[in-house]
């Protein structure tokens, strides 16, 4: 799959996992909601109950700040499949008095009717995307 294939499908995908770097460097991968905007992925830690605000998440990727966010799609047809990985740098941006934050969260806000309904508090993450790479069973454009 070339590129520009693997960023249409993943722009088009509602949710994905996003994979960070544990302080023992175990990964681990959390789903979420997101926003694709030329090179960059936005992810908004969100008002759905968390056992903590203290996210793992955003511990991990103060200590190490690369990431993966990874979508796909399954069916029972198998020739149907495909993935999308994409590999950068993430950076944590607060929400207050930060044009980008709030121009991630009119991005998930136009993807996501819950999130027009009840915008996210923050932060928000940006991936800065390094590489994107994917695989198709076959050419999706047949079936998206």
């Amino acid at each position: 799959m070339n590129e520009a294939r693997a960023r249409e499908l993943l722009g088009g995908a509602r949710v994905a996992r996003l994979g960070t770097i544990a302080p023992d460097g175990r990964p681990r991968l959390v789903p979420i909601c997101f926003a694709l905007a030329g090179d960059v992925i936005y992810h908004a830690v969100d008002h759905k109950p968390k056992a903590t605000r203290r996210l793992a998440r955003l511990a991990d990727l103060a200590a190490d700040p690369r990431a993966t966010v990874l979508a796909d799609h399954y069916e029972e047809d198998w020739s149907a499949l495909w993935w999308v990985r994409a590999e950068g740098r993430a950076r944590v941006l607060e929400v207050v008095g930060d044009p980008e934050a709030a121009r991630a969260l009119d991005l998930l806000a136009g993807r996501y009717p819950q999130y027009r309904a009840r915008r996210p508090a923050g932060p928000v993450i940006a991936l800065d995307l390094e590489r994107i790479t994917g695989w198709a069973a076959r050419d999706t454009r047949a079936t998206g």
